[in-house]
């Protein structure tokens, strides 16, 4: 088979040294080169570009608002017709050893694997709230998933994440592909469709990736608001998988007991956290009923709605 990868970058110099490092050593573990690797540049007006030829990968530069999670994402699938498995990664995602690329890639052995993703671990000094983020959501155990596991696991059976994520472009381009248009969420939509099209998916506990974000509480917010608009607009996937309400607690127990053993003093963000994430999930949730200058400052991503506003329009 061959591979390939694909990065979105917008300014990226900033942390560029150490995913470009990680990366170059991985594709030397994985027998790839560096004409294997496709970054899809939202006209950084930093660095960036330069030090992405510097590395011998190749470069696609889009308009800054013409980036879409979804179409973005589509495009550079297109521009790698070769490719029989593709990966992305995001350019805050640093490969944790050097191997990582070889053990994703190592799961499309298996012609029904249709996509994999690889473990995210916090970034060193993060906090606890971070860091409990990651080691709950991403576990030690690999795990293989098909559509039956919707009838215990809900909706968390399609979590995905393109942070690191690698799909069989043939399974990926049989379901439509990455839908262009959506707020975000577009790892998730295509796996519940690789599902429910009978395809297995892969969480590869082995292969990892120094990631994590030191979220405020607004940030938060915006993040569960964009969550609550995915599952308002795309509400076959809560009809065909079920909710997370079970899971939510789950969390906010095991977060509990991890911060009473490693932080207790965060307890009470933790607890402001939880309910402005649960506010914020239901505005989501309602949001057709919400005027379009709200949506967009609750919003993580206010270019979509801004591009909504001048659909609109015209």
């Amino acid at each position: 088979m061959k591979f390939g990868v694909i990065v979105p970058t917008l300014r990226a110099e900033g942390i560029w040294d150490s995913f470009a490092k990680a990366l170059q050593e991985n594709l030397v573990t994985s027998g790839l080169t560096a004409s294997d690797v496709l970054v899809m540049d939202s006209s950084s007006d930093d660095a960036t570009p330069r030090l992405v030829t510097e590395c011998g990968f190749r470069i696609n530069s889009i308009q800054r608002s013409e980036f879409d999670h979804g179409g973005t994402r589509q495009l550079g699938v297109m521009l790698m017709p070769d490719a029989d498995v593709v990966v992305f990664l995001t350019q805050d995602a640093v490969l944790a050893s050097p191997d990582a690329l070889r053990r994703i890639l190592g799961v499309f052995e298996d012609p029904l694997v249709a996509a994999a993703y690889g473990r995210q671990l916090p970034h060193a000094g993060a906090g606890a709230i971070e860091a409990h983020a990651r080691f709950f959501n991403y576990p030690a155990a690999t795990r293989i998933r098909t559509l039956e596991d919707r009838v215990h696991s809900g909706i968390k059976s399609i979590f995905f994440s393109n942070s690191f994520g690698a799909y069989r472009r043939s399974a990926l381009l049989a379901v439509g592909g990455f839908p262009a248009g959506v707020l975000f969420g577009e790892d998730t939509i295509v796996t519940g469709k690789l599902h429910l099209a009978g395809y297995k998916t892969a969480y590869v506990a082995d292969a990892a990736v120094l990631h994590s974000h030191a979220y405020s509480v607004r940030e938060e917010f915006r993040r569960y608001f964009d969550i609550g608009v995915l599952h308002a607009q795309e509400r076959w996937m809560l009809e065909s998988f079920g909710g997370a309400s079970s899971e939510g607690s789950r969390f906010v127990r095991s977060e509990l007991r991890y911060l009473l053993a490693h932080e207790p003093l965060s307890i009470p963000s933790a607890a402001m956290r939880t309910v402005a994430k649960l506010g914020a999930y239901k505005l989501g949730r309602a949001e057709r009923h919400l005027p379009a200058a709200l949506k967009q400052s609750l919003s993580m991503n206010r270019m979509y709605w801004r591009r909504k506003a001048a659909e609109n329009l015209n």
